[in-house]
């Protein structure tokens, strides 16, 4: 990878421990190679929090032990999410209960770094 892409698609997940292991197997077995496989995903990473981190509440600084999981795709733009494929691989159903989650999409903005095409 040479340059930074200009669009990020980024999912944050905490999943209760009681499913954390079943839930893993179907991400990374099912949910991440489909995500992969859609037009307009260039190419995706999944991470897990290495260690224990801190949290920033409106200047109030806590302890944050708890597991976060983060998928990190690259985009060809926000349209991507937006395709048939995309739309028919979502898939959380079961674990809704069990999952917290965040998602959202990040356009570069021009700033320092590679320069963003015109």
């Amino acid at each position: 990878m040479s340059s930074f892409p200009t669009c990020l698609f980024i999912v944050t997940v905490e999943v209760d421990a009681a499913v954390e292991a079943d839930w893993n197997r179907w991400y990374d077995d099912v949910h991440l190679p489909e995500a992969l496989a859609c037009p307009g995903v260039l190419y995706g990473r999944r991470y897990v929090a290495a260690a224990d981190g801190t949290e920033m509440d409106r200047g109030v600084r806590r302890a944050a032990t708890r597991r976060v999981y983060t998928t990190v795709y690259a985009l060809s733009g926000p349209e991507a999410l937006r395709t048939p494929e995309f739309e028919a691989m979502r898939g959380w159903d079961r674990f809704a209960p069990h999952v917290m989650s965040r998602s959202q999409v990040f356009s570069a903005t021009g700033g320092a770094g590679d320069p963003v095409p015109a």
